[in-house]
């Protein structure tokens, strides 16, 4: 199975030393402070810290599973990726949550509960859950990233999906030990540079196949037998094959994912980019940009999809085929089950002579000698298209040698991007927010970074266990999202919008919430995405109310504090009624702007990545019109978010004196 030649390999060979070079030299820089080794210390350019967020949020991982859609449903593939391909959440994290979290001058999201609540018992508790709920969260993204670079890699090596991966993250954990958030920005910066190459080439090459709108839909029609392939607007029932039928009613779906995106977005728990922030403008700058480069993966996705059509339909001319050599592999491994399907297809692709002649014989007989491998490759544990296959499918056989490397290390650069990043802030919590919390306050930086490498070493091997124990990456995606992720909507929700949440309140509710998720994966597995937010997010409720009238309210000197720094909207009009009143005007008069920005700055995100979508389908007519979308939302968000962004702060006076002489003046007044 040679589908690497002499270039893909050097392509190959100089990434890796480049990955390893930059963790050597980066490594001296990380180590000169913690602060250094999590947040940069506010060393690093905003613009820097933008690109890597867009290498962070484009895994190899996620761009299967979108190409896997929009395969499937043609450019309605976007909607059903309202739930967190689509990262709607940044839109919220740029207009107003990344810059109050910058404000608490903290370290990291767990240190930031200290901020909010103090420095006593509810505080530590929500700190302590904190950690514990990110290193969670850490272990699903990580059995995530597994099981998708496993099947990716194992199309284009004789081993198995576990083998694939384990390399990788080994490779993967080495540098982001080292190298700490500096090798996080800068390998994502020359990742990023990977990814554009590869995102060129296949748009281009997709944009060059398609003679027309009408072209693409029919080969759609003919593959997918879905007759809304090429529609830009959601359908209320969507045309889903076997095994994907939970995601039919898409309408509805799209608006249950946007409703958890609103309630994630404006109780984000704060990226470590913006506690490197230098000032409140820089944060918005970074997430506009990190906003704008997303976009560069949908026409790449949906170029891969197209492909994909193509390809299916010249190795598939009969799709009957597929449910044939379906029940014949079912037949000779009745007991076979979802989870192990990957290992099975690879063995028998790969190793023919370990298994049966006649089953070997026949598959060969329905598929065909030619490309037998990669046909194979494609059957589904349903007897369909696997949709999570068409990506390594495509770049095995539409891509050519030397490009193949490219694209392909592209894709694991993604991966690689989402993996340190998302490590590094784990690591960074369970360092700086427990072990030099509670254990070893005196720890000098050397023993905390040893420290960091073997939380590094535990978080790897708990995703490692945990992705062998689901059968497919959308199920993985859907806990994490719904389940995982709704435990703490409300209890992030709350702290940042009402003065009576405590940290108890906070504490609790996470910890009730995070108990039934994880018991919900455990005992009911079956659960649909509707009913495992629900169930979380009440679960998740129930206890972050119960807790916070377990206990007495945050200190008010916090309280002052907390919001003389911060100044968010929502219940905490006592203390802003305390501002003199020209203050009280400059600080609603930001909010206003924030909050009027949201439908613009929405509609802009959308639309912008939508639009080159239909450009690469040559589907005029829904492209010139999202293309109006896209006008009308850029110019209000130009209006009224971009023009009041503040040349540094928005507020200068970081400390309690207004509140304190408001205090004074009435004390006096007070008969």
């Amino acid at each position: 199975m040679g589908y690497f030649g002499t270039i893909d390999y050097i392509f190959m060979g100089i990434y890796v030393c480049v990955l390893v070079g930059l963790g050597l030299y980066l490594k001296g820089k990380a180590s000169e402070s913690i602060e250094d080794y999590i947040t940069g210390a506010g060393k690093i350019p905003w613009w820097a810290m933008g690109i890597s967020g867009m290498a962070q949020f484009l895994d190899l991982t996620g761009t299967a599973l979108i190409v896997s859609f929009l395969f499937m449903l043609g450019p309605q593939g976007l909607f059903i990726e309202f739930r967190g391909g689509a990262v709607l959440i940044l839109a919220f994290m740029m207009l107003w949550v990344g810059k109050w979290h910058r404000r608490s001058g903290c370290l990291t999201g767990a240190q930031w509960n200290i901020f909010r609540f103090g420095d006593c018992w509810g505080g530590r508790f929500a700190q302590l859950i904190s950690v514990v709920a990110v290193v969670l969260t850490t272990i699903g993204m990580l059995a995530y990233l597994t099981k998708g670079v496993g099947i990716f890699l194992s199309t284009f090596l004789p081993f198995s999906p576990e083998y694939c991966a384990y390399g990788l993250i080994f490779l993967a954990a080495v540098y982001t030990m080292f190298s700490g958030f500096y090798g996080v920005i800068f390998t994502d910066l020359f990742q990023g540079g990977i990814i554009l190459v590869a995102v060129i080439y296949i748009s281009v090459k997709a944009f060059a196949l398609v003679g027309s709108s009408e072209e693409i839909s029919a080969v759609a029609m003919q593959v997918t037998n879905n007759p809304d392939w090429m529609s830009a607007v959601p359908k209320w029932n969507a045309n889903m094959p076997k095994g994907y039928e939970s995601y039919k009613p898409l309408i509805p779906l799209m608006l249950f994912y946007l409703f958890r995106n609103v309630f994630h977005g404006i109780g984000n728990i704060g990226d470590p980019k913006y506690f490197g922030a230098k000032n409140d403008r820089e944060c918005g700058k970074l997430t506009a940009l990190w906003t704008i480069m997303m976009t560069f993966r949908w026409p790449m996705m949906m170029g891969i999809a197209v492909l994909g059509l193509f390809l299916v339909k010249d190795l598939f001319p009969d799709m009957s085929v597929l449910s044939q050599a379906g029940e014949l592999i079912h037949s000779h491994f009745p007991d076979i089950k979802e989870q192990g399907w990957g290992a099975l297809i690879s063995g028998i692709a790969n190793n023919p002579q370990n298994y049966s002649p006649e089953l070997i014989a026949n598959l060969q007989g329905l598929l065909g000698s030619e490309q037998y491998v990669e046909k194979l490759s494609l059957i589904s544990y349903d007897g369909t298209v696997n949709p999570e296959k068409i990506l390594p499918a495509v770049l095995i056989l539409t891509v050519t040698e030397g490009l193949r490397g490219i694209v392909v290390l592209a894709l694991i650069a993604a991966s690689m991007s989402t993996f340190d990043s998302t490590v590094n802030m784990a690591t960074g919590m369970t360092v700086n927010d427990l072990y030099r919390k509670y254990f070893r306050p005196d720890a000098e930086t050397k023993e905390l970074i040893r420290v960091s490498w073997v939380t590094v070493a535990i978080l790897v091997v708990g995703g490692v266990i945990f992705a062998n124990s689901v059968s497919s990456i959308h199920e993985i995606w859907g806990w994490l999202m719904m389940g995982l992720g709704g435990a703490f909507l409300v209890p992030n929700l709350l702290r940042l919008y009402w003065w009576r949440f405590n940290g108890t309140g906070s504490a609790v509710g996470s910890l009730v919430g995070m108990t039934a998720a994880v018991i919900q994966r455990i005992i009911w597995p079956e659960m649909n995405e509707f009913e495992q937010l629900g169930y979380s997010l009440v679960a998740g409720l129930i206890g972050g109310v119960i807790g916070t009238f377990m206990d007495k309210p945050t200190e008010p000197e916090v309280l002052k504090t907390f919001y003389m720094k911060t100044r968010p909207f929502g219940f905490w009009g006592h203390l802003k009624r305390m501002l003199p009143e020209e203050e009280q005007k400059k600080v609603s008069q930001e909010h206003f702007y924030d909050l009027i920005s949201v439908p613009f700055a929405l509609v802009w995100q959308v639309s912008m990545f939508l639009a080159p979508m239909l450009l690469v389908l040559h589907y005029w007519t829904a492209f010139w019109g999202t293309m109006v979308l896209f006008c009308i939302g850029g110019t209000g968000l130009y209006f009224f978010w971009w023009k009041k962004l503040p040349e540094v702060n928005f507020y200068e006076d970081n400390d309690t004196s207004l509140l304190n002489d408001q205090e004074e003046l009435a004390s006096e007044n007070s008969p």
